[in-house]
């Protein structure tokens, strides 16, 4: 049976994130969302594993607003082995309520280009972000979390606001990676 779930989690390109049996968690999102003040540059400083973030350090994401009301979403990050920066580029808009925190994100140079859920559980929006994202896949999910916050060394009374986001929702933090975010200066 686990056999058959990691086929499934594989096939759908779920494996990018950490797997658990059963539908999705249900969590609480950001009511009364403000997009205009989520804009702006946000660093990760953890996350759940990702094998499209692998081997990346000084992880930063971009959001713009475009002219027909969606966010242009511009990820960066820079490889660790080699030192040279990536990028990615999308969009992001709204998804259910207007004032919910549910966003839904399309990478157009992604193949398949499915759009991925990205729900800020919360954000003061000016120090920290809790965003996540989770797919169910038959009898199984696969999730993600990010932290980010404006600041590439956050103090710990904003890491400890992020973390109590996810204890309110009852999801683990013992999958969480810290993000590299030193010698930086190649990621813009």
């Amino acid at each position: 049976m686990i056999q058959v779930g990691i086929l499934l989690l594989t096939c759908t390109g779920a494996l990018a994130q950490v797997p658990g049996f059963g539908s999705c968690p249900k969590v609480d999102v950001v009511q009364n969302f403000d997009v205009s003040k989520y804009l702006g540059v946000w660093y990760e400083v953890q996350k759940y594993f990702a094998v499209f973030e692998f081997g990346g350090k000084c992880i930063t994401a971009n959001y713009t607003q475009k002219s027909d009301g969606s966010v242009n979403v511009l990820n960066r990050q820079i490889n660790v082995l080699t030192g040279k920066p990536s990028t990615i580029e999308g969009s992001a808009k709204l998804a259910g309520s207007t004032n919910e925190g549910k966003l839904s994100v399309v990478f157009p140079s992604v193949p398949g280009q499915i759009p991925a859920p990205y729900w800020i559980l919360d954000t003061d929006y000016e120090n920290y972000a809790v965003v996540f994202s989770c797919t169910d896949v038959t009898l199984f999910h696969a999730k993600i979390i990010w932290i980010l916050t404006r600041k590439q060394d956050p103090s710990k009374e904003v890491l400890e606001k992020a973390y109590s986001v996810l204890d309110k929702n009852q999801l683990s933090r013992s999958p969480l990676m810290k993000t590299i975010q030193k010698n930086c200066t190649s990621a813009h």
